[in-house]
């Protein structure tokens, strides 16, 4: 197993406290329902309602992702989350390169804070003993 550098784990918390602070403030404002979010709302085609039951959802990853425990599953519901903000984007023809970046920083940022996540997905595979040998 990898072992966890004081580095990499602070690099992973601070990577994941910016992706939280910036989609639970993006969250919030919905709340506030400032006045360009019902042009917004025509143009992705979702029913105002839905935006608050959206904005808490968004909200409920986030300290799911937050909370060292259910970071994973935190990291898993915020994927699905991003992969429909990236369908919508889709759906029109709009830019979605933002919630496809952001679902890649999440990954990394808990790859970088995790020793758990990089044993499952390790960048590469320890050489085996035949192959040690032979180098």
């Amino acid at each position: 197993m990898q072992t966890q550098t004081k580095i990499l784990t602070w690099v992973g918390w601070i990577l994941a406290g910016l992706i939280g602070l910036f989609m639970a403030f993006g969250a919030t404002m919905t709340f506030f329902k400032p006045p360009d979010l019902a042009e917004q709302l025509a143009k992705f085609g979702y029913p105002e309602e839905l935006m608050v039951f959206l904005a808490a959802t968004e909200i409920a990853c986030v300290v799911l992702y937050l909370i060292p425990r259910t970071a994973v599953l935190g990291a898993v519901l915020l994927t699905g989350y991003l992969g429909g903000a990236i369908a919508t984007h889709v759906r029109i023809h709009d830019n979605f390169l933002f919630p496809l970046i952001f679902g890649v920083l999440v990954w990394l940022a808990l790859y970088l804070r995790d020793p758990r996540v990089r044993a499952l997905l390790p960048l590469r595979q320890p050489l085996s003993p035949t192959e040690s040998q032979e180098k």
